[in-house]
């Protein structure tokens, strides 16, 4: 919405309202909000393939309806709908790829989310360069939106379901199926018996309670997750995605899609690179080195506006210690966020904590774009980024004190030894 949002509010007649433009484009991480905290209890019940088909029905509507808007309230109907939609699946995806993945490919395959991501993003750049011409062209970018979510609808109807959700519903048989062709043979009677061990601990009940995640081990992951959410945010992420293009201008790279082209690049790049690196160095090494290059990229960024040897210099540094800083975040705290936290949490409470988190998530996301203009304003962009970098600082402090290590690891093996209610683990946190 970036980029046709102003063809948006003159065709609508909101245009110059700034407030109004805001909540046109914000409007649909209220919807995510809802999607995720809803997701955990869809996911219990129906497993992932099922979810996954229900949740295009906002995805598809909510873009068919804010292409055909003639009103603010049809707008913003839409957009809330598809950030419904945006919000069940950042919660279902980390879960559905950790429960399907073979071990020893988990951590690359949760990795393709972020690059899914990235190209998802580069995509709609390009889809938004005709709006600077057509003022119309949004109604047709916003009808090309539904597609994706009916290529997933059908696509799900092929895909297998979670062998660890069929075995907990009692479908040993499918369950066992889907192993045996994803995973091996030899693979079937040792998932299984580990599947079966965490179900007999963990009770016959399909559904897990928000209550439990105030339980231990429950309470200490949720808090994790939601921590490792807070970090990511607040080490500004956003902010600097968002001052990013005035930085581009200063060595005069004066148009925003570019800008934006090259800062998608960088961010593709990174998470190719994860793509090779997640399951060789392993998810809490990866997530340390990225937030220490995060936060050494956001004080070469202070040091370039500070303390510029000469103008031309300070403005290569200001774009280098960008650059530095979307590239380590893309190899480390992008992916490995959303994918640790599914790994560390137990099969029975996995949807509710990956909801928790990504509420806490969105929440923090609203918070960073609401005030980050402001306080550069008040504080200077210099003070706003050496904050970031404390953060980053601090997070992979953070990382190194709180996570443990899952590459490698079952799903099974790592709750195991999270438990303590399996008796003999070997206890990690």
């Amino acid at each position: 919405m970036n980029g046709p949002i102003v063809s948006v509010a003159r065709e609508l007649g909101f245009e110059g309202n700034a407030l109004l433009e805001g909540l046109v484009v914000s409007i649909f991480i209220a919807g995510a909000f809802v999607g995720s905290l809803s997701c955990g209890s869809l996911v219990d019940k129906l497993g992932c393939r099922r979810t996954f088909q229900i949740d295009t029905i906002p995805l598809i509507l909510g873009a068919i309806i804010s292409a055909q808007a003639h009103s603010l309230d049809e707008i913003l109907l839409g957009r809330f709908l598809v950030g419904l939609g945006i919000g069940v699946n950042t919660v279902l995806v980390p879960i559905y790829i950790s429960e399907v993945a073979p071990t020893k490919y988990r951590g690359s395959l949760g990795t393709l989310c972020q690059i899914g991501t990235c190209l998802g993003i580069i995509a709609s750049l390009f889809l938004g360069l005709p709006s600077q011409d057509d003022p119309h062209w949004w109604r047709t970018m916003l009808y090309i939106a539904s597609v994706p979510g009916i290529i997933l609808a059908f696509g799900m109807q092929y895909a297998v379901e979670s062998p660890r959700w069929l075995c907990k519903v009692g479908r040993l048989d499918d369950a066992k199926a889907v192993i045996r062709n994803l995973w091996g043979a030899s693979e079937v009677d040792r998932a299984i018996g580990e599947f079966q061990s965490v179900i007999k601990n963990d009770g016959t009940d399909l559904e897990s309670r928000w209550l439990e995640l105030l339980e231990e081990p429950h309470c200490r992951v949720a808090c994790i997750g939601g921590a490792l959410f807070v970090l990511q945010q607040f080490a500004g992420i956003n902010g600097v995605l968002y001052f990013s293009s005035l930085t581009f201008q200063d060595v005069g790279i004066t148009s925003g899609a570019l800008a934006s082209l090259l800062i998608g690049l960088t961010n593709l790049g990174g998470a190719i690179c994860a793509l090779y690196l997640m399951d060789k160095q392993g998810r809490k090494t990866l997530l340390i080195g990225s937030y220490l290059g995060m936060a050494v990229s956001m004080f070469l960024a202070v040091y370039a506006i500070d303390f510029p040897p000469d103008e031309e210099l300070g403005h290569t540094l200001s774009i280098l210690g960008t650059v530095m800083y979307i590239f380590t975040f893309a190899i480390g705290a992008g992916p490995v966020t959303g994918l640790i936290i599914p790994e560390l949490s137990g099969s029975r409470t996995r949807g509710k904590i990956m909801g928790f988190s990504f509420c806490v998530h969105w929440v923090c996301n609203f918070l960073v774009g609401l005030f980050f203009l402001e306080l550069v304003e008040k504080f200077g962009v210099d003070s706003v980024y050496a904050g970031f970098g404390g953060v980053s600082a601090l997070s992979a402090i953070f990382a190194y004190s709180f996570l443990i290590e899952t590459k490698g690891r079952s799903l099974e093996e790592i709750e195991m030894s999270l438990n303590p209610n399996f008796k003999g683990r070997d206890r990690d946190i």
